[in-house]
């Protein structure tokens, strides 16, 4: 299927948590990261629901790596994060950047741990030229069929193509590549490792990309 998209702005996320180590018999003689993360992890659950307005646009705190620890009967000295920040306004961004960092330090410093917060400015929004979009669906609809062409709403998800649109108006579409046979409620995302990539797809990704190119040069020629 060929879709129009918007993608959004994303931000690298990671924290870092000091503890003392201690025996897991013994707590009271050090100071558990494991816990002060953990209660960090639940404290920013709480920057989306509760703090960004969530009528103006959507946003994402995510922690998806946390490691700490290398033995069961140890309390360790130390923990990681990792995760994603994901707006579609440079406002939120820079609101939920000081929300992560003030809530990490706070939450640590009431469990007399300390935390570091490192964000990493990552892509910024893709945001498809209206002109570009309105001309080029035509042609999509005529190379995959009318019927499997779609503007997509917003997505969550992350993509460099914002650097060309910076230079000059873009357009950028997603390509379908679940077997058509397959049930899209049972289709698992590219970050799966269940996912399944039906390549007959790539046949009608050059046709609509050398489509859009042909039409173009012939109607700006």
């Amino acid at each position: 299927m060929l879709r129009g998209l918007g993608k959004l702005t994303w931000l690298e996320l990671k924290i870092f948590v000091r503890g003392t180590q201690t025996h897991a018999a013994m707590p009271w003689r050090g100071i558990d990261p494991i816990v002060v993360s953990s209660q960090i992890v639940m404290g920013l659950q709480t920057i989306v629901s509760r703090r960004m307005n969530v009528t103006k646009e959507p946003s994402v705190v995510t922690v998806g790596v946390f490691r700490g620890g290398i033995r069961k009967n140890i309390i360790p000295d130390d923990v990681k994060m990792e995760g994603t920040i994901r707006t579609f306004d440079e406002q939120q961004r820079a609101d939920i950047h000081e929300h992560v960092k003030h809530i990490t330090e706070m939450i640590a410093a009431a469990g007399g741990a300390q935390a570091r917060v490192q964000i990493t400015r990552g892509y910024d929004v893709v945001v498809n030229h209206p002109g570009l979009t309105d001309w080029s669906i035509p042609t999509l609809q005529r190379v995959g069929g009318e019927q499997n062409v779609a503007v997509m709403d917003k997505v969550c998800g992350a993509e460099d193509f914002s650097f060309y649109q910076k230079v000059v108006p873009g357009f950028f579409f997603r390509l379908g590549c679940i077997p058509t046979d397959m049930d899209l409620r049972h289709a698992v995302p590219n970050h799966s490792p269940r996912f399944y990539l039906d390549e007959g797809c790539l046949k009608l990704g050059v046709r609509a990309l050398s489509s859009l190119a042909v039409d173009w040069l012939s109607a700006n020629s």
